[in-house]
């Protein structure tokens, strides 16, 4: 399904353009049925991926749906992918996550017009950089692990309970983040939960993705 083509639930609240300049930006994207939604972070992923050197996190609530993710995204050339779950070693997962944290970095760099290591440009920025992760294998900022710092965080599944939602902001999200929620049928009761029991506005994502990045 075709990220032009989703249908967006009208009970969520219309948001004014001046939310949208608050940081961590928030949305959702509607997504029709359950079997469209592979298809839907893949059309996102196509736009958004696009961009050379741009650090993504996608959270998912299970290793059945990180193993999904990563078998569908992994066909995608422009993007270097990372999935991050429990079985991997300390060295491993440190690896992971200093290797992301790295391209955050340089992607803050060119943003900000800040030189940066142009010898390696070519070989660092041409992809996007993805990290994949389960909440179980979240970052833990409260016990001195840094925040991985992604530019766009995709909650691929989305959580039930306000403290998981601003748990994986906290660990995942740089403070001038977007946040894009994906969102089945009924779980827009679950997304309207989440905005009255957080004090967060979460609007409809555009159309044109490239709008908000």
């Amino acid at each position: 399904m075709a990220i032009d083509t989703v249908e967006a639930p009208s009970s969520t609240p219309a948001v004014s353009s001046s939310h949208f300049s608050s940081q961590p930006r928030h949305f959702y994207v509607a997504v029709d049925r359950l079997q469209f939604k592979t298809e839907t972070l893949l059309d996102l992923l196509g736009v958004a991926g696009q961009r050379p050197g741009l650090p993504v996190v996608v959270c998912c609530s299970s290793r059945d749906e990180l193993d999904s993710v990563c078998s569908h995204v992994t066909s995608l050339p422009f993007i270097s992918l990372s999935p991050l779950y429990s079985e991997m070693t300390e060295v491993e997962r440190a690896v992971v996550l200093e290797r992301f944290r790295k391209s955050s970095i340089i992607w803050n760099q060119n943003s900000n017009g800040l030189p940066g290591d142009t010898s390696k440009k070519n070989e660092v920025e041409e992809k996007s950089h993805m990290i994949v992760v389960t909440d179980v294998c979240l970052p833990i900022p409260s016990s001195g692990e840094p925040a991985i710092c992604a530019r766009v965080l995709i909650n691929y599944e989305l959580p039930s309970k306000k403290e998981t939602y601003t748990r994986r902001i906290s660990a995942c999200l740089a403070a001038d983040g977007i946040v894009i929620n994906m969102v089945v049928g009924g779980e827009v009761v679950t997304l309207k939960g989440l905005e009255e029991s957080s004090g967060i506005i979460i609007a409809e994502m555009p159309i044109n993705i490239s709008e908000i990045l």
